[in-house]
């Protein structure tokens, strides 16, 4: 994290961002946050992210067109090498970018950098999932037209985006041309330093296919390395006052089509043009072809209008079942629905595709998928939109034998997941995290049971579910042991602090393995079939459950605290006062320093307190958020929502909204200063579980549905949507009580405070406690959560 925070009394408006309910506009052109607003306005289905970009092509800092999935493969650095270490890296491909439509006013290329602006806006519209752009711009010789365009991806038809594009002469009959390009290989900044990741960026794309005919063309490529095909394509369809003279060519890596006609003062040139992408490693270029071909015919037949109704449609669906409701802070309302709109895109149609960091908003940690999924976005996922929890937890077990050959690497049994990956194989050579950072294994089998629990997806269970829970449990039966006094121990790992590396009995891994061997046992007893198919034994399963009921969980007996792993306690104390102007840490300490004193990166011992909350007790819970919240120095997106969950349970109600905010915020303010190279889909997933773990107290423990709501005083009301085994509720808090309503589906028991209540055709209201909101411990010097003014 970049402390300190921006200044809060500096906030979107002053870089001409309004602040609205359901979308979020920019008014005016500023040069030096293109990167930002191109990532912010960043369209995607889960299958194919555009980022922001203009579609003149330029000015730009960060083009990007991404398929989920699609990547390079680079050499690994190794100052020294050793067994086990990843060889390969992956690298997210900046693929053939169809949005550009380059304009020529008379005989002048339309750049914003040149000439004048008179207006300029782009708004990205939650409900219509569509970004539009409305600019008026004056030629250096003084002739002034009016561009509107809207542009989406569509989540309706996976393979397709499209942009309506019009053009209005303002001051004169004008002669306008448009160039509609597919443009690979588009030259982009390289971050970093490292010459492999430079050499796999450099023109990664080698042209197999270019074609073109009337108003369309295709261009296919292959990746010289990873040896991944694809093809993009592109249609439209054309409006205007008069003749054209028009003509397309496709050669190598630009196809183009060009359109030239004079245009009287006040008509208008528009321009629909429709988009396909598909990529293979298997099939061939014909094959690739024949299927954008299609996807393009069945986009020009559909129209843009219904294209466009179908994504509003879509979203309305969504919002249905998404929504969250905020009275009190309007920015903060706007924020809200921001990250949930993003979330969804990250992963609405990635149909057995990764979900990563950045989701395809940008080229950010490589294009990697990490455990933030399962454990920061599938949760909002499993209860908003579950078909799409569905669909990545089936790429994780897709990726089943990659993770088995993995653990049989490492000497392991069962099925050892990567840290970071694109295909499934591991991409760290930081081993420290790639290869002892087990618990991201439990994290997939903590997410498969929950999604299975919330849904009673069957089919799933049978397929994919039941076999995540067994490798895994494998894994770790293998990986832990037993000590002399019959404690269950699981040494040598890395949980989710990575400044306390490669230590024993890590309280979160253990946790997550106790409740990952569990749900094993618990699934071969639900599928004997599926379990002897394979080859669970009774033994076994016996095993699983004296692991997991022997499982150590340490404590320090003087301080009266969990240790967030054994002997953390012990540890030397960091100097924070000295470092309060040094973050992010890593940055600035070598780790040799960091791994051998009390000092937290991201939320670990906190946050293993929401995930496995039942393990403890009231008491225990505020003990420990009181002795490691000053601890943490969140130098990670990932910890803010998860101590706001916590800080919200302990009662410091101020505290949890200033963490949620940080995490909310993330983005749109760019706390962390690097928002140009993508959103960070798990702090925008936080906005969710903030409101609906934090002040909405929801906890799914075994199944079972419980509520314990109540609101900081930023806030005076709050609603939420959940779907649960089929059946839609909405939640209304408000200060005093709070009101639960079945939208659909079947009665559902759930429970208020810890009263049982059967929820029906009936809203149910009940009363809110009254617990005074308490005065919360200070974090680290410099660390302060990013508080706004009221």
């Amino acid at each position: 994290m970049t402390h300190p925070h921006p200044d809060p009394q500096a906030p979107l408006r002053e870089l001409g961002f309004e602040v609205d309910p359901w979308k979020l506009t920019w008014n005016g052109l500023q040069m030096d946050i293109l990167s930002r607003t191109e990532t912010l306005f960043a369209l995607s289905n889960g299958h194919i992210g555009l980022r922001g970009t203009f579609e003149e092509g330029e000015p730009t800092e960060l083009p990007g067109s991404y398929l989920n999935g699609f990547y390079e493969l680079r050499d690994l650095p190794y100052a020294e090498s050793g067994y086990g270490y990843p060889e390969s890296g992956q690298t997210v491909v900046n693929v053939t970018d169809g949005k550009i439509i380059r304009l020529l006013v008379e005989d002048e290329p339309m750049d914003l950098r040149y000439g004048k602006t008179e207006e300029h806006s782009r708004t990205l519209d939650f409900r219509t999932g569509t970004l539009r752009r409305n600019t008026v711009w004056t030629s250096p010789t003084g002739r002034t037209v009016r561009i509107r365009s809207e542009r989406l991806v569509s989540f309706t038809k996976r393979a397709i985006a499209a942009i309506h594009y019009e053009v209005e002469p303002l001051s004169e009959d004008m002669t306008l041309v448009l160039q509609s390009d597919l443009l690979a290989n588009e030259p982009i900044p390289v971050p970093g330093n490292d010459p492999r990741l430079a050499a796999a960026l450099d023109e990664p794309l080698v042209a197999d296919l270019a074609d073109c005919r009337g108003y369309s063309a295709v261009l296919a490529h292959h990746t010289r390395t990873s040896e991944l095909h694809m093809a993009a394509g592109m249609d439209h369809t054309v409006d205007l006052p008069s003749d054209a003279e028009t003509s397309i060519r496709a050669d190598g890596d630009l196809a183009r089509l060009t359109i030239s006609a004079t245009i009287p003062r006040g008509s208008k040139l528009t321009l629909t043009k429709y988009i396909g992408y598909g990529w293979s490693a298997r099939r061939s270029v014909p094959a690739l072809r024949a299927q954008v071909e299609a996807a393009l015919a069945l986009a020009v037949d559909t129209g843009w209008d219904e294209l466009l109704a179908d994504q509003a449609a879509y979203l309305d669906d969504f919002w249905h079942d998404a929504d969250i409701e905020l009275d009190g802070d309007p920015e903060l309302q706007q924020a809200v629905r921001f990250a949930l709109f993003h979330v969804l895109q990250a992963g609405a149609r990635g149909e057995s595709r990764a979900i990563p960091a950045k989701g395809l908003t940008g080229p950010g940690y490589d294009g990697h998928a990490f455990w933030d999924t399962e454990s920061f976005v599938l949760p909002m996922l499993t209860y908003t939109l579950p078909a799409a929890a569905g669909e990545e937890l089936r790429w994780r077990h897709a990726t089943m034998d990659k993770a088995k050959a993995r653990a049989a690497e490492l000497g392991q049994q069962g099925a050892m997941f990567p840290w970071r990956s694109i295909n499934g194989d591991e991409c760290s050579g930081y081993w420290p995290a790639g290869t002892a950072g087990v618990h991201v294994s439990a994290d997939i089998a903590n997410a498969v049971a929950r999604y299975y629990k919330a849904t009673e997806d069957e089919q799933f269970d049978v397929e994919c579910g039941v076999e995540l829970l067994v490798e895994t449990a494998r894994l770790f039966s293998g990986t832990g042991h037993f000590d002399m006094n019959g404690d269950f121990r699981i040494d040598g790992v890395t949980g989710p602090d990575e400044y306390t590396a490669v230590v024993n009995n890590n309280v979160f891994t253990n946790l997550a393995v106790q409740q990952n061997l569990r749900d094993a046992v618990e699934a071969t007893r639900r599928r004997p079939d599926v379990a002897r198919e394979l080859g669970v034994t009774d033994e076994e399963t016996a095993r699983w459950e004296a692991c997991a009921d022997a499982m150590t969980i340490p404590y320090d007996e003087q301080l009266k605290v969990h240790q967030q792993c054994e002997a953390f306690t012990l540890l030397g104390q960091w100097d924070f006062e000295a470092s309060k102007n040094r973050y992010p840490l890593l940055l600035n300490y070598p780790y040799y320093d960091l791994y051998r004193k009390q000092v937290v990166k991201q939320a670990d011992l906190v946050f293993a307190m929401y995930t496995h909350g039942f393990a403890f007790d009231d008491e225990a819970k505020k003990r420990n958020f009181d002795y490691y919240y000053p601890l943490t120095v969140r130098d990670s997106s990932l910890s803010a929502c998860c101590e706001a969950v916590v800080a919200a349970e302990v009662d410091y109600l101020d505290l949890a909204y200033d963490l949620m905010c940080e995490s909310v915020f993330t983005d749109l303010h760019d706390l962390h200063a690097n928002v140009g190279s993508g959103l960070h889909i798990a702090a925008l997933a936080g906005a969710w579980t903030d409101c609906v773990a934090g002040f909405g107290g929801m906890r799914d423990f075994d199944g079972k549905i419980t509520f314990a709501p109540r609101l900081p005083q930023r806030l005076n009301y709050m609603s939420f949507r959940m779907i649960i085994r089929g059946s839609s509720i909405v939640v209304a808090v408000g200060r005093d009580q709070a009101t639960y309503r079945l939208l659909s589906g079947p009665k559902i028991t759930l429970a208020h405070h810890g009263e049982e209540f059967v929820l029906g055709k009936k809203p149910v209201t009940m009363s809110i406690p009254d617990r005074p909101s308490l005065v919360a411990p200070h974090a680290p010097p410099g660390c302060a959560p990013y508080s706004r003014p009221e």
